[in-house]
């Protein structure tokens, strides 16, 4: 079989004078099915992050913010290198290649996607190891669609009490910390789309809607906002300005994003594919939504 290489895939960005959005989905504008969601942070100067291979996980880089290299070897010894400095492209990195990310500028941040969940059997982190290695092209299911996880219909029922504000994994290391969201286990869905809401000027809103049958995670993934929940009825603020805190919002509730920080970056972790009749975009619209299921 012929051998994947490492390659840039371009992200659609959504320009917009409140703040702009780039966004992907798995098997659409990635090769993958998305099962893990990593980010890395506060990398000091010099440091190196990566220093391993993987035997079968395939993996999507993008430069959230600020700049780094990836460099990836095959077995040849052939070394590439790729320089991350947009938010709106990301780098695919195949099994079967050693990588490392350097260079990381000050307050970078680094969203990693996995076709797999995390197996340390899965790692190679000697390199001498990895020049021996009798490498396959990843399994067939990791490049095809995962089966539909059915979540509870949430919309009839929804509060805004019912939106977690939960504590994410965050693995400390003097190279830079690592937040890990994985499919079904951090989070109570799978992962179908993820985007990010950026360069957001100081006083603009974002949001200003509802969904219908979407779960999301939000994150501020550098920076802080808050995000205003409204169920119909009550209203609740919830600050968010952690890397390893997320909220969960699920459906029925409207929500706006407002006070953001400068340079601040919001992660959002969906449940579906973009589908624009799951949006409700009229105030009006969403309490007569409400209503007409209190009434069920």
């Amino acid at each position: 079989m012929k051998k994947i290489k490492p390659y840039i895939i371009n992200l659609p960005k959504i320009p917009d004078q409140r703040g702009n959005l780039s966004f992907l989905e798995s098997l659409q504008h990635i090769p993958f099915a998305i099962q893990r969601v990593y980010w890395i942070y506060d990398v000091p100067g010099g440091e190196c992050r990566g220093g391993h291979a993987f035997k079968q996980q395939v993996e999507f880089i993008i430069c959230l913010s600020g700049s780094f290299d990836v460099f990836v070897k095959d077995r040849t010894g052939k070394n590439k290198r790729f320089s991350l400095n947009r938010s709106y492209y990301g780098l695919f990195v195949p099994n079967g290649f050693w990588r490392e990310m350097n260079n990381f500028s000050t307050n970078s941040l680094a969203l990693v996607l996995a076709s797999t969940l995390y197996d340390p059997a899965d790692y190679i982190r000697d390199y001498e190891e990895f020049l021996s290695y009798p490498f396959q092209l990843p399994p067939i299911q990791i490049l095809e669609q995962k089966p539909f996880h059915h979540l509870p219909d949430m919309a009839q029922i929804s509060q805004v009490g019912m939106c977690q504000l939960i504590e994410l994994e965050k693995n400390h290391n003097l190279k830079g910390n690592i937040t890990v969201i994985e499919n079904n286990r951090s989070i109570p869905f799978a992962i179908e789309r993820v985007y990010y809401l950026y360069d957001v000027p100081g006083g603009e809103t974002r949001g200003g809607h509802a969904h219908r049958s979407l779960y999301q995670l939000v994150v501020a993934a550098s920076g802080s906002f808050d995000v205003i929940l409204d169920d119909g009825k009550d209203h609740r603020v919830v600050t968010l300005n952690r890397p390893y805190q997320g909220l969960i919002v699920i459906p029925g509730i409207w929500r706006e994003l407002v006070n953001f920080s400068s340079g601040s970056c919001c992660l959002v972790l969906a449940s579906l594919r973009y589908d624009e009749k799951d949006y409700i975009r009229d105030y009006q619209e969403f309490l007569t939504f409400k209503q007409s299921l209190n009434t069920i």
